[in-house]
């Protein structure tokens, strides 16, 4: 009888081992999968693009069912161009984009991003789509004076709250450096800009930095707010590839190149901006 309990716990013991491999194996291809290189060739091939931006009021929004949104709708206009199909995601953290492109679960990142040095170490920039500047959001002074912020010196030993792993960090710090003081940083991952903003308006946080034409697009649906305040220059944004898909970039900047002198993104652009 103890042998036969043994062959049968060998058995038990290998069937479990053969389980764990089979299971390690299928998560490795799965991985692999994934992480499989696609230029513009392979999106070709497949017959679909890819992306991934924010939803907010300029990015892509719901309305009713409709969606609409400036980067979706220049997005969809390239896939048509290059008879594809295109696969949208909104997805509201900074960090979880930039990890989604790099790990090839999306081809492009379709939404402006500042372009800056430490961004160009990582992704491929498209050419520049729009202008705009980082600001600060706050409350109004006549709603909470001791808190209001006239210049960007008042700016000292603040906390700051903006996206996790937001180009506008790399603002903060030089303009700490700038001013020869602490600006504390507050990463949040859950919420992106108009999320943040609706954070500063209720009171549950006092400072927030979003990118000016999104905020200027929500500003209306928070009148208690102020966002006059400036934390960056005007800057080029663009959307970002990764760097392992050249000539998905070069087709991409070689369309908007084109697209950008018509009469239908200057359309497009006027609807939103």
């Amino acid at each position: 009888m103890s042998l036969t309990k043994n062959k049968i716990l060998k058995y038990v013991v290998i069937g479990v081992i053969a389980v764990l491999i089979a299971s390690l194996l299928s998560k490795n291809k799965k991985e692999e999968k994934v992480n499989i290189l696609r230029d513009y060739s392979e999106i070709l091939e497949d017959g679909l693009l890819k992306a991934v931006t924010e939803y907010n009021s300029i990015s892509y929004f719901v309305n009713g069912d409709t969606i609409s949104g400036f980067h979706y709708e220049l997005i969809q206009a390239f896939a048509k161009a290059k008879g594809l199909k295109v696969e949208i995601v909104p997805e509201m953290s900074f960090n979880k984009r930039m990890e989604g492109l790099a790990d090839g679960k999306y081809d492009i990142i379709a939404y402006g991003i500042p372009i800056n040095a430490k961004l160009i170490d990582s992704i491929c920039f498209t050419i520049p789509i729009t202008r705009a500047k980082q600001i600060l959001v706050q409350r109004k002074a006549e709603i909470d004076s001791a808190k209001y912020i006239r210049s960007q010196i008042q700016l000292a030993q603040k906390t700051l709250h903006v996206e996790k792993g937001s180009p506008a960090i790399l603002r903060i710090h030089n303009m700490s450096n700038e001013i020869a003081d602490t600006i504390y940083i507050q990463e949040v991952d859950k919420y992106a800009q108009e999320q943040l903003m609706a954070m500063v308006a209720h009171g549950d946080i006092d400072y927030a930095v979003a990118d000016e034409d999104i905020a200027r697009t929500a500003i209306d649906s928070f009148p208690q707010l102020d966002i006059n305040t400036g934390i960056s220059f005007t800057q080029f944004y663009a959307w970002g590839i990764k760097k392992q898909s050249p000539a998905l970039c070069d087709s991409i900047n070689a369309w908007l190149t084109e697209y950008m002198q018509t009469k239908a993104f200057k359309k497009t652009y006027s609807k939103y901006f």
